[in-house]
């Protein structure tokens, strides 16, 4: 009988509390998929009211992207430390206020302030929700249940998108956007701490008083059997650390390879997540109209990153993700031809959001895959901080090269754009994809910290 409770969750099939547990954080990233965008469809109010220039406004554009760089690294490393669930509690509240103190702001710089704040909570969010999907999943149900949890975020922004075109912007303004963030952020903290126990994996990989009492609690959720100790560290074995993602030569290149190869691919990702109601708004559609693209963009991602789940079960990570990195990038320069109705704009995003996202959920499950669960999430907010990087330069990048080109030229910004998935693909060519709890186990003693 195996005394080891990640086998645990491995080997047995899934219950209905771990199926509520993945239904949760899909939903969580469902709404940092809304949090995130929220100031894409408010970008067309914001600009007639506080007469933004482009470039000023993609650093408005990118200030949560920014303050999710830095709120991943930050808070991923203390995942690992203090606990998922304690982590993702903290992330709410900051989200929350965040996105109400941006519904009341008064100027520019005050909203690029509470953007920050909020992107701070979203970051340390989606390193904690990552580890806890991969690590309240069978091994069996791991693909589909991290592809259903990348599409998490494309579908809160379908669904804030027909909130907002559909209901806020229509009714209210802009500032309705952040404030009806703020109401459901607020929302899921009651239901996260009821519903989501502290997974055992962390508890195992962590080892510290009453390990095995709090490990058993968490079987017991998740109606599994219980064990009667943990198996004992190999003989001569190194403590591991989270620094390991870095330190240990057999991680070390995964997550420089993840890392950038994540950051090229978010520069064209959100190209078009923050930029399209723009340039679709400026071609003289209603705000409520323009901001529909961005909804249709996320209904492509959802179906992508849906789709592409099956893809990897059947034909791993690695060459299914390349494939989609390149059909992104070709999708991005189709949208650079410009089109002449709004249908035509719509079907442009649908098909980038399709491919640009499967290669997310492609991503994502490589960081569960690469990183041992003692540094999971502070391996995933490394390779997110990182990405947002690329992230947060894609708007500022974009409203440079349209000042520099000139407003008409679309396709040229486009295609330069678009050339972060092409380098994304050639890193990731390059990623050794490997179970990195089944390597460092067999790896010989000393070596796996």
């Amino acid at each position: 009988m195996t005394t080891d409770p990640r086998a645990i969750i491995d080997e047995n099939p899934m219950n209905w509390r771990q199926y509520i547990v993945v239904f949760l954080m899909v939903a969580l990233n469902a709404l940092d998929g809304f949090d995130v965008l929220s100031s894409a469809f408010a970008a067309p109010g914001i600009t007639r009211e506080w007469g933004v220039s482009r470039d000023a406004l993609g650093i408005v554009l990118s200030a949560e992207l920014i303050g999710m760089g830095f709120g991943s690294m930050l808070l991923g490393g203390v995942a690992d430390k203090m606990g998922r669930k304690p982590t993702m509690l903290a992330c709410l509240a900051v989200m929350a206020i965040g996105m109400y103190l941006a519904h009341a702001a008064a100027g520019v710089t005050e909203l690029t302030i509470w953007r920050m704040m909020t992107g701070l909570g979203i970051g340390g969010m989606l390193a904690a929700t990552n580890a806890v999907t991969a690590e309240c999943s069978s091994k069996a149900g791991r693909s589909i249940s991290m592809a259903l949890y990348v599409i998490g975020y494309p579908l809160g922004a379908v669904i804030g998108g027909f909130a907002a075109q559909g209901w806020l912007l229509v009714e209210y303004d802009w500032r309705a956007v952040f404030l009806f963030g703020a109401i459901v952020t607020a929302a899921m903290i009651p239901l996260v701490i009821l519903l989501v126990p502290e997974t055992p994996a962390y508890y195992a990989a962590l080892r510290r008083d009453r390990a095995v009492e709090k490990i058993n609690r968490s079987l017991r959720a998740f109606a599994k059997p219980e064990i009667a100790a943990l198996p004992p560290r190999a003989d001569g074995a190194a403590k591991p650390r989270v620094t390991d993602i870095l330190s240990n030569p057999r991680l070390r290149p995964v997550t420089l390879l993840l890392a950038f190869g994540y950051m090229f691919h978010t520069i064209t990702f959100y190209y078009i997540l923050k930029w399209a109601v723009q340039i679709v708004s400026d071609t003289g559609l209603s705000q409520p109209d323009a901001a529909s693209v961005l909804t249709y963009a996320n209904i492509g991602g959802a179906a992508g990153g849906f789709l592409f789940g099956f893809l990897m079960k059947k034909w791993g990570i690695k060459w299914p993700t390349i494939v989609m990195l390149a059909l992104g990038s070709a999708a991005v320069v189709s949208f650079g031809l410009g089109r002449e109705t709004l249908e035509g704009w719509r079907w442009a995003t649908v098909a980038t959001g399709f491919f640009t996202n499967a290669a997310i959920v492609g991503y994502y499950a490589g960081f569960a895959l690469g990183f041992p669960a003692y540094a999971r999430a502070t391996g995933t907010g490394f390779v997110l901080g990182v990405g947002r990087l690329g992230a947060a330069g894609s708007p500022i990048i974009a409203g440079f090269l349209f000042t520099l080109f000139g407003d008409d030229q679309l396709l040229a910004v486009s295609a330069i754009m678009a050339l972060g998935s092409i380098v994304s693909a050639v890193l990731l060519w390059l990623l050794p994809i490997r179970d990195a709890d089944a390597e460092l186990a067999e790896a010989p003693s000393g070596q796996a910290g």
